[in-house]
């Protein structure tokens, strides 16, 4: 009998697993991804931007990701367009709305602000593993 209960505990487990779609990037969303003589020119920002709003977590993790992506395309010498994009993923980044480069949209819709759990951060772990 005991058995049983292992087996049904396992399956319970199984069933409320943790998981994270894969980590994609559409590079700078809405916006180029460089200027016309240099393409790609801050491209590299916007994808550890991605990164950071795929995996999601506080209100506070949210400000540093954008904070971050305004200093690093402010470091390839564009200011003026790095302010621009901080009040676009500041104004369109929101996790309320069903966008696919939400706040969080490697997990499901509407999971807002919310420091990530242990179980979490362990899925995030086992998805960079699939990068």
């Amino acid at each position: 009998m005991s058995r049983w209960w292992v087996v049904f505990f396992l399956l319970c487990a199984q069933a409320f697993a943790v998981e994270i779609k894969p980590f994609k990037t559409d590079g700078c969303s809405a916006f180029p991804d460089g200027t016309f003589n240099q393409h790609e020119l801050w491209l590299d920002c916007c994808i550890a931007h991605d990164y950071a709003y795929w995996k999601g977590g506080s209100y506070k993790e949210r400000k540093q990701a954008d904070r971050a992506l305004e200093v690093c395309v402010a470091g390839t010498g564009e200011e003026e367009v790095a302010l621009v994009m901080l009040m676009g993923v500041r104004l369109g980044g929101t996790p309320f709305l069903p966008t696919p480069f939400r706040w969080g949209y490697g997990w499901p819709y509407l999971r807002g602000y919310e420091a990530l759990s242990a179980s979490e951060l362990q899925a995030i772990q086992q998805a960079d593993g699939d990068l």
